[in-house]
């Protein structure tokens, strides 16, 4: 995206947005954007969101796609380029490393009933739909990799199968499974895992990385087909939609942009045409499916542009040759 379209993109966004923009697509210096940031440290929604992390372990995960979890406004507030300098995401770190298992990888309450193989009691444990979360939140907040976050990342890499990764759970949550085929994948654990080496350094080019991408493409070019876990790649999921927490193409399509072969891949590319064909006069973007807990924000509507769903995508169209 050239200067001006910055500058098109600043001017219709808020102060929250600006600060990412800024930060994010125009690499400027965080000191000199003192103003902002306290301008974007005043926004309701925003000190909604840092209370909500600073209670980080304050209720049980019931499903991954609720965008009112507190590992997602974390992940949300990190990826704005906010850090741990504010008090209230320095807590939601400190929260998160204090609940690990033996093999260095960091746990969430969840309540399981018995009829799904749980104990039917709050308990810390974690699955692969959201451990991964929890490493690529402290990976943002720059905690140290070597001491803090590679053993759990080696530990979940040991879980992989060549089609990507299990529907997996901790000795914590039971016998505990997905509605699926045991030996298929879980293409959002797969997914979350991708996202996690795509902000590792040593991993762009690995085994595991080339497998998890070839997975995810093979998904795309079958979709009519291949619905592992019931995760469809069809109408729903090629509709636009922020923030990029769950399994659909803007957050497939960022995932998979930040790793060479994915972007030479004619599947890749099919996606980025698919994005792109949506983009208006105007080079903005407007949702086309959104969660309900956003109302209030840009991406929560569905009747007129979104200044942060088109960062989304043009963040994302700037990693392409």
């Amino acid at each position: 995206m050239t200067p001006h379209k910055y500058e098109n993109l600043l001017a219709v966004s808020e102060p929250w947005l600006q600060y990412a923009i800024r930060i994010n697509l125009r690499r400027e210096n965080r000191e000199e954007l003192t103003d902002l940031l306290n301008e974007t440290l005043k926004d309701g929604r925003i000190l909604a969101y840092l209370n909500d992390a600073a209670h980080f372990h304050g209720a049980p995960v019931k499903s991954h796609k609720d965008p009112g979890l507190s590992i997602h406004k974390l992940l949300f507030l990190l990826d704005l380029g906010l850090g741990t300098d504010i008090p209230e995401i320095e807590s939601a770190v400190i929260q998160i490393m204090n609940h690990k298992d033996q093999y260095g990888v960091y746990q969430s309450i969840a309540n399981i009933p018995p009829h799904f193989g749980g104990k039917g009691e709050d308990v810390f444990g974690w699955c692969m739909c959201d451990a991964p979360l929890l490493l690529l939140a402290l990976i943002r907040a720059k905690v140290d990799y070597r001491r803090h976050i590679q053993p759990g990342v080696e530990h979940l890499l040991n879980l992989r199968r060549l089609n990507g990764f299990p529907c997996a759970v901790s000795d914590e949550h039971g016998s505990l499974r997905g509605p699926g085929r045991k030996d298929d994948c879980c293409p959002y654990a797969t997914l979350i895992m991708l996202k996690v080496l795509s902000e590792t350094d040593g991993y762009q080019h690995s085994t595991a990385a080339e497998d998890m991408i070839e997975t995810l493409l093979s998904l795309w070019e079958h979709s009519f087909d291949k619905h592992p876990y019931l995760f469809y790649m069809g109408t729903d999921f090629r509709k636009l939609k922020a923030p990029a927490i769950w399994y659909d193409i803007v957050s497939v399509a960022d995932c998979l942009s930040h790793f060479p072969i994915a972007r030479s891949d004619t599947r890749f590319q099919e996606m980025i045409r698919l994005i792109k064909s949506k983009q208006d006069a105007d080079g903005l973007f407007t949702p086309e499916s959104v969660y309900q807990k956003c109302k209030g924000w840009d991406f929560g509507q569905k009747t007129g542009p979104s200044p942060y769903l088109t960062y989304l995508c043009v963040r994302l169209f700037e990693r392409l040759p």
